[in-house]
């Protein structure tokens, strides 16, 4: 493409792309600060008058800062620990594919990626209640895990384009394998714990079924459980739903715009190795 030539059917799917994702996002920010009579009205137009009380009621009714520090408790503890125990566990695999049994841990971790949900969703209900598992740390503990087929199939095609001359210098030079795991490998895991670690953040955080087929106290209930409140048999509150869904969403909106760059950089990282 010549430069300065615009490409317009480029510009033209980017800009039915934008309007794609904006305009339920303008929908969802008018409504949370309309009235009912308002919405009536006219879904579409700007709200007479910007209604605040809407998010304040959205807060008392959800009881909105414990269920935040209850998914701000399982997502710090499922991201820290994923990011640890998944990519050990790629390690292992990645450094021994040349053995037969890596090789079908591999594939039979793989393997589970394609099991729907739906599927292993009673056996879980049944075995965590029976194990006590049915609360926060049981949570934890079935994220970390369920993770882990898509991160070590991650981590290991992004291990096996390090060099392995590296952890041979450091094995020369007295080092175990657990000092060349911690001072060689995972520094350089860098880019894919970026990734690991967002993704993860994003699942855990937004997460509907996992939370709603375990958790049964309310006070244990995560931010996207207590938007239940909304719904009622025959009718939804809309303007309240919506206000609530927004102040949920701005955590993870914040996260994404800090941490954008580290995402793409461990995309592209790891396609040019």
């Amino acid at each position: 493409m010549k430069k300065g030539k615009t490409n317009w059917l480029i510009t033209g799917l980017l800009i039915a792309g934008s309007l794609l994702i904006l305009f339920p996002l303008y929908l969802a920010v008018t409504i949370s600060f309309k009235t009912p009579e308002e919405m009536g009205k006219s879904l579409l137009a700007l709200p007479e008058q910007w209604n605040f009380s809407n998010y304040a009621q959205a807060i008392e009714l959800t009881n909105f800062f414990q269920a935040m520090g209850n998914s701000l408790f399982i997502t710090i503890f499922v991201v820290v620990l994923t990011l640890l125990t998944n990519s050990m566990v790629a390690y292992a695999i990645a450094r021994n594919m040349h053995k037969k049994f890596y090789k079908f841990i591999f594939y039979y971790l793989v393997s589970a990626m394609f099991i729907p949900f739906p599927i292993i969703m009673l056996p879980i209900v049944k075995q965590t209640a029976q194990w006590n598992l049915d609360n926060l740390v049981g949570l934890i503990f079935l994220y970390v895990v369920y993770g882990l087929a898509f991160n070590v199939f991650l981590y290991v095609g992004y291990i096996k384009s390090i060099p392995a001359e590296l952890e041979e210098a450091a094995i020369v030079d007295g080092a175990s394998t657990w000092v060349v795991f911690w001072k060689v490998i995972f520094p350089l895991l860098m880019p894919m714990n970026a990734t690991v670690g967002i993704l993860t953040t994003l699942w855990a955080w937004n997460d509907f079924m996992l939370p709603l087929v375990i958790i049964s106290d309310r006070e244990l209930s995560t931010l996207p459980l207590v938007q239940f409140v909304f719904q009622g048999q025959f009718s939804t509150d809309y303007n309240l739903a919506f206000s609530s869904y927004l102040m949920a969403l701005a955590p993870m909106i914040l996260v994404y715009i800090i941490a954008q760059k580290w995402i793409i950089s461990g995309v592209t990282k790891g396609a040019i190795k």
